[in-house]
């Protein structure tokens, strides 16, 4: 009688454990994957994201309704991602979020890849033309012609000299953090540049090609 109890004690914690596990791995499921009717600080996240790249006009609101759909739709199909609007686990990366994330930690990585790339590109050109080398960012990454994140135009071969000399791992200039931030909150000396390039260093005759915006520095800034 007393072994038997033993066994039914054992089966029903058994049965308990799988039952936290199933809730478990469905609630995971459910946090990986954001559709039209969600909510949140995820959410949230990801409307500031589209917002910052081009794909979704006005104030994130938490809410994942018709409009951000749409605007997720857009972002998939210019990453080549299957443009269902919903936001799933490899749209979610593409966005550069991980579950779990906050909008504070996105907007941190986006300032800290950015300020990197402007620190090593232009550590001791004037202030306005470091925010100007940011925003050039911004604007490829809602452009046609590159990837649609930033951590895809700043890894997109060849783009930024600093990549291949290894300066993109030198120290970070406290102004290139201030610079990556101002550009994130929409600032662009550049004037909607896609390009830049310093006229002393530069070695591809096509760059001079391109239409010339505005000059700040020794960067010379282009359509």
């Amino acid at each position: 009688m007393r072994e038997q109890r033993k066994r039914l004690i054992a089966a029903l914690v058994l049965v308990f454990g799988l039952n936290i596990l199933i809730i478990t791995l469905v609630q995971s499921a459910q946090a990986a994957t954001y559709r039209r009717g969600a909510s949140g600080q995820t959410v949230r996240t990801i409307q500031e994201k589209l917002i910052r790249w081009g794909y979704l006009e006005g104030a994130a609101d938490g809410i994942y309704g018709s409009r951000t759909e749409a605007a997720v739709k857009r972002f998939q199909k210019k990453n080549g991602l299957t443009a269902d609007g919903v936001a799933g686990p490899a749209t979610l990366k593409a966005l550069g979020i991980s579950q779990g994330s906050t909008s504070s930690s996105a907007w941190d990585g986006d300032v800290a890849l950015l300020a990197r790339v402007i620190s090593a590109e232009a550590r001791g050109e004037p202030y306005s033309g470091q925010v100007a080398v940011g925003a050039v960012i911004l604007n490829r990454v809602g452009h046609p012609s590159f990837p649609g994140t930033i951590a895809g135009v700043v890894y997109q071969p060849g783009a930024f000299t600093c990549m291949v000399d290894g300066q993109i791992d030198q120290p970070v200039a406290d102004s290139a953090v201030r610079a990556a931030r101002e550009a994130l909150n929409g600032a662009d000396p550049s004037g909607g540049a896609i390009y830049y390039f310093n006229p002393d260093t530069a070695t591809s005759g096509w760059i001079w090609s391109r239409p010339l915006i505005k000059v700040i520095g020794k960067h010379r800034f282009c359509a």
